[in-house]
């Protein structure tokens, strides 16, 4: 089967292996559709996603989608179609019982966190604990699909955020996780979602989506204590500065845009000043479910996949996947379209 290999800063490969058999309690996943993610960019660019640092072959990938392949405990009908929760939990805290996704010694699909590397689904077949499938309905494509899991990170960032409903809410960065946190926002009940970035191609795609507002970073002036929520999606400091200042007195700003594990400048007097709540967002717990039915029932949201490669691509998918001004997610197709799939 064709894989994907990343094995250090700008090596990538595509391998030959073998087809994975089932160990007891896992399922085999025929891979259609795989997202690339920052943090597969970085494994390929900088041979390392912040700390965690490619130190043997490496199969990226988090983003999934596909049909069952094989269930040998029979839960699973072959050919049905799925996702996949990528996250395996780690050991339980008591003072964060409810919150498994930050359970120390968990793991995730195309993870170099782990030794040995937890291996991802950009390959054509992919084995995972049966306990990490999310069944698909008939009627979501699975290319569509393929946007589940960071669906539910946008949603588990406005989660985190506690109550939109009737907020004015500003999305910084126009990325796939921004197109797809000012959804969230929407389908949780916001009045108005703007969002802001620093390329005018990025703020066309939000505006196709259906965002109130654009604003156009180093050209437009964002209003100072205009909004009650703003969704930091971009990683990048500066962001993380103007999204202190946009937002009201006592108002809450949710990181969830990756930032480098470095010091670096922010401006955070405001955050004093307005009584501000700053609050982290990582990953996601259980909002994959509410993805599924949000795709299911917008299919619209297909556009945020702009572009589309085969797996002996892999490079230049990689490299569109670099250029934020040409694309937003860009996907590597491993399989087209299956007889249940309609």
């Amino acid at each position: 089967m064709d894989a994907v290999v990343i094995r250090g800063r700008e090596d990538l490969t595509v391998e030959d292996r073998p087809v994975p058999e089932c160990a007891p309690g896992q399922v085999r996943v025929r891979v259609g559709y795989v997202g690339i993610c920052g943090s597969d960019l970085h494994y390929y660019v900088d041979g390392a996603n912040g700390a965690f640092v490619v130190t043997e072959p490496l199969v990226p990938g988090h983003e999934v989608s596909g049909w069952i392949d094989h269930d040998p405990s029979g839960t699973f009908a072959a050919g049905s179609p799925v996702t996949v929760h990528p996250a395996r939990f780690g050991e339980p805290r008591p003072a964060i019982a409810g919150a498994p996704h930050l359970w120390p010694g968990g793991s995730y699909l195309g993870s170099a966190a782990t030794t040995p590397h937890t291996q991802g689904a950009m390959a054509a077949y992919l084995l995972v604990d049966a306990a990490m499938v999310r069944p698909l309905p008939d009627t979501l494509p699975v290319r569509r699909a393929v946007l589940a899991e960071p669906l539910a990170v946008a949603l588990h960032g406005v989660t985190r955020a506690d109550e939109v409903v009737g907020a004015r809410v500003l999305v910084c960065g126009a990325g796939p996780i921004g197109l797809l946190a000012a959804v969230a926002a929407r389908s949780r009940g916001a009045t108005t979602v703007d969002v802001s970035d620093v390329l005018p191609e990025a703020l066309e795609r939000a505006a196709a989506l259906g965002a109130s507002r654009v604003w156009h970073v180093g050209v437009d002036d964002i209003p100072d204590e205009e909004y009650d929520v703003v969704l930091e999606c971009s990683g990048a400091a500066v962001a993380v500065t103007a999204a202190v200042s946009a937002v009201r007195r006592r108002g809450t700003v949710v990181q969830i845009g990756m930032l480098p594990n470095e010091p670096r400048p922010v401006n955070l007097a405001p955050l004093v000043a307005k009584e501000l709540t700053l609050r982290g967002a990582f990953r996601f717990l259980d909002e994959m479910e509410e993805a599924i039915s949000l795709l299911e029932a917008h299919p619209d949201l297909e556009k945020v996949i702009t572009h589309e490669f085969g797996p002996r691509d892999a490079v230049a998918a990689f490299g569109m996947a670099l250029r934020s001004a040409e694309s937003a997610k860009v996907v590597v197709a491993f399989a087209g379209t299956s007889a249940t799939e309609a």
